[in-house]
């Protein structure tokens, strides 16, 4: 029997009162349960190349993160904490027990932060273009952003944004590509991206690396200067028997970049933990 169905999509309402937009796709009837969450400023969709792929051996759950896509978008606070307990909601819902979760950029922040907190949910974990923290100057820097985005809206940030997304041989190779990022990067709230702006530049998950007990793949592009090499490094020697891959050439966005890398460290995750 055919168990592959189409995009099952809605919200589910989490404790706060927040709305939480999903997707779910795949086989229904695997046990391989999968969780993808987004890099800042981009939403569900960003995953479509990795699931396009995933979706004959996983059923699969994408979510868009508070403040994100179609998720309600709350003023206020927000915390890395808060967004993981959001997916874990989501997971609680659906009864996905045994999870691969995996992130890009700030959902690396995220599934870093579920792995650590919910390590008996986690079945493997991908951390793609990310770091545990972001540096002496984070508080600065992000700061710098989230006041920029609020006092002068988004659009004067698309060439700084695209630069670091994509490689420059990717974005002259790919303009269909770059131009939905950019829609969708236009599509955002400015303050609700300022705030997870605040949320990244606060976020030091180096406490967790010691808490991940699930089989882990680091993965960043060789010229991702976002959330460069160096911080993957760290990632790898503070998880236990975590992998690392560079990516020739790649920038930040590896999912969109170099789908097909990205899918078999997933698989490899899937394999592993069977």
């Amino acid at each position: 029997m055919d168990t592959l169905r189409g995009v099952d999509s809605g919200y589910i309402r989490v404790r706060d009162g927040t709305r939480i937009a999903y997707s779910l796709q795949g086989d229904v009837d695997s046990n391989a349960r999968v969780v993808l969450l987004h890099s800042l400023g981009m939403d569900r969709n960003f995953w479509q190349p990795v699931v396009a792929q995933l979706a004959t051996r996983a059923h699969v759950l994408t979510v868009d993160c508070r403040g994100h896509g179609a998720s309600d978008k709350p003023p206020g606070l927000y915390t890395v904490e808060r967004f993981a307990q959001d997916v874990h909601e989501l997971v609680s819902a659906f009864r996905f027990d045994d999870v691969v979760i995996a992130g890009a950029s700030m959902g690396g922040c995220v599934a870093l932060q579920f792995a650590g907190t919910w390590p008996r949910l986690t079945r493997g974990v991908g951390l793609f273009d990310t770091t545990a923290w972001y540096g002496e100057a984070a508080l600065e820097n992000w700061e710098e952003r989230a006041t920029k985005a609020e006092t002068g809206g988004l659009t004067p940030m698309v060439e700084f944004q695209s630069t670091r997304w994509f490689s420059d041989a990717f974005r002259a190779a790919h303009p269909e590509i770059v131009q939905r990022c950019i829609d969708t990067f236009l599509r955002n709230d400015e303050h609700a991206f300022a705030s997870t702006c605040r949320m990244l530049g606060a976020f030091d998950g180096r406490p967790l690396l010691s808490k991940v007990r699930a089989r882990c793949s680091v993965l960043v592009g060789e010229q991702d200067y976002a959330a460069p090499p160096e911080m993957a490094c760290a990632l790898h020697d503070g998880i236990a028997g975590s992998s690392l891959t560079v990516i020739p050439h790649a920038r930040h966005l590896t999912p969109l970049e170099t789908p097909d890398i990205v899918v078999s460290e997933l698989v490899k995750l899937l394999d592993s933990s069977a």
